[in-house]
């Protein structure tokens, strides 16, 4: 008798689907990304975001205790200064924003994993992301600032850096540094595949960081370039980055995809801003499930590769994932 092929049949319940899923989305894949300001008190809602609010430092505690309590194992944060300079001194000054709110959060909940991003932009009074010489970035002076700032967070106590400039050379920079001041044990996760992405348009709103002039094509790579991709990351590599970031997500899975192909280290995928905000806004207008958007979309990055997912849905995947546990 002839055997009829019935893929089906694995699909006919929920508990069958569940017990044959190949990729799984957990709590422990994602990363919070979390927004610092100045003052005290402050919880102010970011109009290009909905759901997601600035925080000053005093609110931290209770941002930490609410990762932990729902799961979460890492905060990624960034800084929003009242004062920005041209060469963006407050990135690296003693006791700058990020580093209160890295001492706030590991006095709070010191088993929590803080990165902290490492870049100028937010503190630059012209928003590129380095030093401006004859209206030109400077690559050597700019590495030299990133270096001057991540030592700063470790000093603090960052668990790792995050370099997002797009720099030739600034993860080496920063291995060589924080090895030499003794810290050994703060790992770098490298922007190393960061796109010039039009999906960055409502970060730039919340961090403030718009350029006041031109774009930041020379130095984010160009969309259309794959295989420069795996040159980025096999440079980073070799500097000494620890984890592997391709920034953005939905667009550019067929990069993690291929660096999961071709290297061994733990890659994180950034579902950004403008994919946050988009699902927010189909969601809000009853065009799309949110939920469910959200987790076929994060189960996609994991599928190609990702090992983690920086995401602003943070909270709300991880209230869903519990919900289900509880529920199951």
């Amino acid at each position: 008798m002839e055997i009829t092929r019935r893929l089906r049949r694995l699909r006919k319940t929920q508990g069958l689907r569940e017990m044959v899923r190949e990729t799984v989305f957990h709590v422990n894949d994602l990363i919070w990304p979390v927004f610092i300001v100045e003052g005290k008190g402050i919880r102010e809602g970011i109009p290009s975001m909905p759901g997601v609010e600035r925080y000053s430092i005093d609110q931290l505690a209770g941002i930490a205790r609410n990762a932990t309590e729902l799961g979460i194992p890492s905060l990624l944060l960034f800084g929003v200064p009242n004062t920005k300079q041209a060469e963006g001194r407050g990135a690296w000054e003693e006791n700058s924003l990020v580093a209160q709110a890295i001492q706030e959060i590991k006095e709070s909940q010191p088993e929590l994993v803080v990165i902290s991003d490492v870049c100028l932009c937010s503190y630059t009074s012209h928003g590129h992301c380095g030093v401006l010489v004859n209206g030109k970035i400077d690559n050597d002076r700019t590495v030299d600032y990133l270096v001057k700032t991540a030592i700063q967070h470790a000093r603090a106590g960052a668990d790792i850096v995050a370099p997002s400039d797009m720099m030739d050379g600034r993860v080496g920079a920063i291995r060589r540094a924080l090895d030499s001041e003794s810290y050994t044990e703060t790992l770098i996760l490298s922007y190393a595949v960061k796109f010039a992405s039009s999906f960055y348009g409502p970060f730039r709103c919340a961090a403030e960081c718009a350029p006041a002039f031109g774009d930041r094509r020379t130095y984010q790579m160009d969309f259309g370039n794959r295989r420069e991709a795996l040159r980025e990351v096999a440079a980073d590599i070799e500097e000494g980055a620890d984890v592997i970031m391709v920034k953005p997500a939905m667009a550019y899975l067929d990069i993690v995809r291929d660096i999961r192909n071709n290297f061994h280290h733990p890659i994180v995928a950034y579902n950004v801003s403008g994919e946050y905000s988009m699902v927010k806004s189909a969601s809000a207008a009853g065009w799309i499930d949110e939920k469910k958007t959200v987790m076929e979309t994060l189960i996609g990055m994991k599928r190609a590769g990702a090992d983690a997912v920086i995401t602003y849905f943070a909270p709300s995947v991880a209230e869903w994932l519990l919900e289900r546990r509880v529920t199951g």
